[in-house]
């Protein structure tokens, strides 16, 4: 391979190369502008200087040829060469109705039962101490109340409703008010508790799980936060949010770790303990995620745990040595087997898929407007989400939740 067609092959991998009429438009490496290539078999044009001065076969014609190639692929594009056409086909995925229609008609019922289950391994470990005055709620009966007014995404008081029906049918032993509710959901000791019990709902998958995708997201909140911008001399007003970062499976969209901390947290940072906290449990063999994740700190610990990474290399990134090589490495791979990454690549999406189905469920936003509390709000609706994954495992795929095993 020559290095024309080198180059040729990172325009095609990192540039948008589009046609347009019976030609093709190809950026410019060195600029803002684009060359036009028409792609003739016999005598090929293009308008960069390269190709008018010396009349040889440029990178952007390289690029075309590669950017056709690439076309027969499975996301359903089709790329013509007799007309230069690209024709999108739409790619469908077969549904089982009636495992989903049993799995969405029986859900609160089953939301419940499970939520009981995973809350009894709390009350097994519940070691609060007892003195004077009335007794603290159970642990469990406390996180079974916060997650399951979640769950219905309504206010503390119109959820009562709900939660004297959950305690008349037994699933907890004792009916705690709505300010206790909230009184919960403030308390710092309840984020560990929900992190460990969005990990422990997700165990039940383990055998269909290998890879992984991570990636970040907002919740906006109800409160705004005020103050003086002494540069352009007035007040200035913003809603406050909180920043999610998940790991999920690809199969099942089971959040198997969670990390929430500032607004302005980096993703890159927080694939290390979102590795650790899945690998924990779970089997790992790929992990996929975009370009807010490329180091090669990443690199090393994802292959630290026998896993491979698919993380797509920026326009600016170049090849570079290294004690471990896993850069270099990683950077040919991904422009020289275009192919075969995204094949595997295109996995990343289900994380996309996974906070949507999170949004759509139980809401965008939170309407606690304490840190905590909005912290914890979030980390209810990721167990909401992974019960809910589960159930419709059960009636899909046959599986058993079982929590607890260990213990």
């Amino acid at each position: 391979m020559c290095e024309r067609e080198q180059r040729g092959l990172v325009i095609a991998a990192c540039s948008k190369v589009k046609p347009k009429g019976g030609v093709w438009l190809v950026p410019s490496q060195s600029g803002t502008g684009k060359y036009t290539v028409c792609l003739d078999d016999d005598a090929p044009h293009c308008t960069c200087p390269d190709h008018e001065t010396r009349g040889v076969v440029c990178k952007h014609i390289f690029a075309v040829r590669y950017t056709i190639e690439r076309e027969y692929s499975e996301d359903g594009t089709i790329t013509s060469k007799e007309t230069l056409t690209v024709q999108r086909v739409r790619k469908t995925y077969p549904q089982n109705w009636p495992a989903y229609n049993a799995a969405q008609t029986n859900e609160k019922d089953k939301f419940q039962t499970l939520l009981r289950d995973l809350c009894e391994g709390l009350n097994m470990c519940d070691q609060q101490s007892r003195g004077r005055g009335r007794p603290p709620i159970p642990m469990g009966d406390a996180i079974f109340a916060a997650t399951y007014k979640v769950y219905s995404t309504v206010s503390g008081r119109r959820f009562m409703s709900d939660l004297r029906d959950a305690h008349q049918k037994g699933y907890i032993g004792r009916l705690p008010s709505y300010n206790s509710i909230f009184n919960i959901l403030d308390s710092k000791a309840t984020s560990n508790i929900l992190q460990w019990l969005v990990s422990e709902s997700a165990l039940p998958l383990k055998a269909l799980e290998t890879t992984f995708a991570a990636d970040s997201s907002g919740f906006s909140g109800s409160r705004f936060d005020r103050w003086y911008d002494h540069k352009f001399g007035d007040h200035r007003i913003k809603r406050a949010w909180c920043k999610a970062h998940i790991m999920c499976g690809v199969k099942t969209n089971v959040i198997t770790a969670v990390e929430i901390h500032s607004q302005n947290a980096g993703d890159s940072p927080l694939l290390k303990p979102l590795l650790a906290e899945t690998a924990k449990l779970f089997n790992v063999s790929e992990v996929v995620a975009d370009m807010g994740y490329l180091s090669e700190s990443n690199f090393e610990s994802i292959v630290a745990r026998g896993a491979t990474p698919f993380i797509p290399f920026k326009r600016n990134s170049v090849p570079r040595e290294s004690e471990s090589g896993l850069w270099s490495k990683m950077y040919h791979y991904f422009h020289l087997n275009r192919e075969d990454f995204l094949a595997r690549y295109h996995q990343r999406s289900n994380v996309e898929s996974t906070f949507s189905m999170v949004k759509a469920k139980f809401g965008d936003s939170v309407r606690s407007k304490l840190d905590v509390a909005m912290k914890n709000e979030v980390l209810c609706k990721f167990l909401c989400h992974n019960i809910c994954c589960l159930i419709q495992s059960m009636y899909e795929l046959d599986v058993e939740p079982v929590f607890w095993a260990a213990a």
